[in-house]
């Protein structure tokens, strides 16, 4: 009869460091290398920049200053996510859920879509109710050309920002967490996270962080439900876009270059103020519709687009 062969102990420091099952960091260390990584690359992208615009002594407008805290974002976020999830997860940078194939389209689409449905019922129920005033379109007020331009380029800022916020919350944040516990702790704090790196916005408070925080478990729905962070990045783009540039709500805090010129004059609680619809109850309704449509078109998906559906390597 064969004696069973007794498991070696780990040492204290194994136990600490590594991860139970295979060698590499457990999720929590993985987690402050990366944050301290983004810090670095932002201290040193951000110092860059600015160097750069007191060389050539450039105005920083609004549109200027958001273009380079998107810019800086950018360069920390995917360069921090792409070598921690190489070195310190041992995963490839397209498992976090940037596979690309045929559903690259349809997902980035149909969240555009879906987030424009939102929007425009947001924008109808304050209108019901009497808590926007129409102004006017912009074309009026502004030459076509600085229309046209001023729409493209936050339209760039909004495609970064679905980006570098996706990849790095849905993608690296959720996805690490629930190697370390699982998907549903992965999710919460991911989301609790991402309200709190609202906070630091204009008119940003308790009570709109944790609208971003309910925003947050919504486009956690479109990865879980796809697999995939294609569907999270359009419906953050979508929201940026029809909230900012078409309806003429505050972004987060941020003013954009509306098309349609409105002013809002309804309860805080409900409308959201100076920070936008994610810091008032109608948000709520809006997710919950969003929620549906999610699904609703994950189910097609999957019908219309068999394949093997599995969710990137932990």
């Amino acid at each position: 009869m064969n004696e069973a062969v007794p498991t070696p102990q780990r040492s204290f420091w194994k136990k600490l460091f590594l991860s139970p099952d295979e060698p590499r960091l457990r999720a929590g260390w993985r987690l402050a290398i990366q944050t301290l990584l983004m810090l670095v690359l932002f201290i040193c992208a951000g110092f860059l920049i600015s160097l750069l615009y007191t060389i050539f002594h450039l105005k920083i407008t609004n549109a200027t200053y958001l273009t380079l805290s998107t810019l800086i974002n950018l360069i920390a976020f995917t360069i921090s996510v792409f070598l921690a999830r190489r070195f310190l997860d041992r995963r490839s940078f397209a498992s976090l859920g940037l596979k690309l194939d045929r559903r690259v389209a349809p997902d980035l689409l149909a969240g555009i879509v879906i987030s424009s449905v939102i929007m425009a019922l947001i924008f109808l129920v304050m209108a019901v109710f009497g808590w926007i005033q129409f102004e006017g379109f912009a074309w009026p007020f502004r030459p076509l050309s600085v229309v046209l331009g001023q729409s493209l380029l936050f339209l760039l800022i909004f495609i970064f920002i679905g980006w570098q916020e996706e990849l790095l919350v849905r993608g690296y944040y959720l996805q690490t967490l629930a190697s370390g516990t699982n998907l549903f702790w992965g999710v919460l704090l991911s989301s609790v996270i991402f309200g709190l790196m609202h906070l630091g916005n204009p008119s940003a408070t308790w009570f709109s962080a944790a609208g971003i925080f309910f925003a947050g478990l919504f486009l956690a729905l479109g990865y879980v439900r796809t697999g995939q962070l294609w569907l999270p990045i359009g419906l953050h783009l979508g929201w940026n876009f029809f909230e900012g540039i078409v309806f003429g709500f505050p972004v987060s805090g941020f003013a954009t270059f509306p098309l349609i010129r409105i002013s809002i004059s309804g309860p805080v609680l409900w409308s959201g103020g100076a920070f936008g619809p994610e810091a008032g109850l109608i948000l709520l309704p809006a997710l919950l519709l969003g929620a549906l449509l999610i699904s609703l078109y994950a189910r097609w998906r999957s019908h219309s687009m068999p394949q093997d559906h599995l969710s990137p390597a932990l």
